[in-house]
């Protein structure tokens, strides 16, 4: 009861089952259930808006001359699913929202069936938790978040806390080339220009093993707690070279009720070779994995968490306030000369909101953001939003 206490807190857009539409069709049970949100931003820098109203962190960096002042709405985080039980006891489950094709096309969410703890489909991410999250009215939420906090397909069994899975694995390569630094002249051209070493696109991404992960997440009184870890294999071959790496990503979070008002959470994740689950590390969500030197492949690392707080005010009433950081490891690949000035170092946020429930199955909410993010070459940047949310569940 604990955890799902808590994961309905930590994903306010999540809907709440209690408040679904049950009904029966011949021996099967079927549960309709979804909502209508509206949310709303202002952004007194930069336009840092995403569909949904999310914060972005992409052209963050070195936005000082960026236009200020920037409203916007949407009702794309609306969504709507439809779960089945039949009478041998199968569960399948559809769901869907409108942020496809960035915003307003249906996009499915969940899609799969699960019998006796086997899980086949598409769903959140064994490598994932809502327990250390921070109810934030901000759809992707805070950078650090525990795992991947997304969905992919995927074979898991569960027994009891614990579960394994097979997964659709997430990575991404810097491709390159590291003759000599970036900037460095390494010949001329037909005209007598000069040629400087750069990033080339030469090498190609491939997968060929799933990502595995295993994940315990339990409760124990007032506590709530999850660890997980993962590894999956990165590669590239071009038709001439080709290598590979082992990637890994770990994490632990926690959520403490330390009254009947007041809780505490937190998240950590180190990833090696596995950026892609390190949440909203780079331009906007997973940073590049690792990166092509020559004809090898080298990996990156990283690592981040969150820390926040909750205060139940009664009345339908609460605050909540919450930390996010992430940091990716740039050294070796500057070392290499490959260019990665551009990429973002170090994303972070500070998002703090009031959320009202006026009447049974509404929520409306207002809530301040701070962005800041760093690249490698120094150049930083920020942003400070405000956000507002109504979400009507049923």
């Amino acid at each position: 009861m604990a955890i799902r206490a808590t994961a309905a807190v930590a994903a306010i857009g999540m809907s709440a089952q209690a408040s679904a539409v049950n009904f029966k069709a011949g021996d099967y049970d079927l549960t309709l259930y979804g909502y209508g949100r509206l949310n709303a931003s202002y952004d007194v820098d930069s336009n840092q808006a995403l569909s949904t109203r999310s914060g972005s962190y992409a052209d963050l960096a070195g936005n000082d001359n960026a236009a200020d002042g920037h409203f916007g709405a949407d009702a794309f985080q609306s969504r709507i699913g439809l779960t089945t039980v039949s009478p041998e006891g199968v569960k399948i489950n559809v769901e869907g929202d409108f942020r496809g094709g960035g915003g307003g096309s249906l996009r499915l969410r969940h899609a799969y069936g699960e019998y006796n703890g086997v899980l086949m489909g598409q769903t959140w991410s064994n490598f994932n938790s809502f327990v250390g999250n921070t109810s934030t009215l901000d759809f992707d939420s805070l950078p650090g978040l525990a795992g991947l906090q997304g969905r992919v397909a995927q074979a898991r069994y569960t027994t009891g806390p614990f579960s394994v899975s097979l997964e659709d694995p997430q990575a991404s390569l810097i491709d390159a080339t590291a003759v000599t630094a970036p900037g460095v002249q390494v010949g001329v051209d037909g005209n007598g220009d000069p040629i400087f070493a750069g990033r080339t696109t030469a090498s190609t991404q491939k997968d060929s093993m799933p990502a595995l992960t295993a994940r315990m997440e339990d409760s124990a009184g007032g506590l709530s707690y999850s660890a997980a870890v993962l590894a999956h294999q990165i590669g590239f071959d071009d038709g001439t070279n080709d290598d590979s790496a082992f990637g890994f990503a770990t994490f632990v979070a926690a959520k403490m009720a330390l009254t009947d008002m007041i809780t505490i959470q937190g998240t950590l994740t180190y990833t090696d070779g596995a950026n892609s689950y390190l949440y909203r590390s780079g331009e906007n969500f997973g940073a590049a994995s690792g990166y092509v030197n020559g004809n090898s492949l080298e990996t990156l690392s990283g690592y981040g968490g969150s820390v926040g707080a909750g205060l139940n005010l009664g009345g339908g009433r609460s605050i909540n306030i919450g930390y996010g950081y992430v940091e990716v490891d740039w050294d070796d690949a500057v070392d290499d000369g490959i260019d990665v000035a551009d990429e973002s170092e170090k994303n972070q946020a500070v998002m703090a909101n009031y959320q009202w429930t006026p009447v049974k199955n509404v929520m409306m909410g207002v809530e301040y953001q701070f962005l800041k993010r760093e690249n490698v070459d120094g150049t930083d940047g920020d942003a400070n939003r405000i956000l507002f949310a109504a979400q009507y569940n049923f």
